[in-house]
């Protein structure tokens, strides 16, 4: 039975809808993009990467010559998290607008006629 890809989950402050790929474990993916969405509207694109994933890519590169052979890594939404799992992506989220509030820059904003 497939899963559904988008999962939603509610904060106090916002809701966020993660994109799995079809293997993806939600309590395990290292590897996943994101809609954060404040409640007046605004919108934010966060894409997800552990260590251990953003090694895996790089060193996959190497050998396709993508991004001068694996030299670089560049994602302007990026946020690495330590360990994978929606909870502590969620748990980085909640501190992230919790340090820098909901009319931050910080992540890239979406225009509002955006679809997610």
């Amino acid at each position: 039975m497939a899963h559904d890809p988008l999962v939603t989950v509610e904060t106090a402050d916002f809701s966020v809808t993660y994109v799995l790929g079809l293997d993806d474990d939600a309590d395990t993916v290292e590897d996943v993009d994101a809609v954060v969405r404040a409640s007046d509207g605004k919108r934010w694109s966060a894409s997800f990467l552990t260590p251990r994933k953003i090694a895996e890519v790089m060193d996959r590169w190497s050998s396709t010559g993508e991004c001068a052979g694996g030299l670089y890594l560049q994602i302007p939404d990026l946020v690495i998290v330590r360990e994978g799992g929606l909870d502590t992506m969620t748990r980085a989220l909640v501190d992230l607008f919790g340090e820098y509030g909901m009319d931050t820059n910080v992540l890239p904003r979406l225009d509002n006629d955006e679809e997610d």
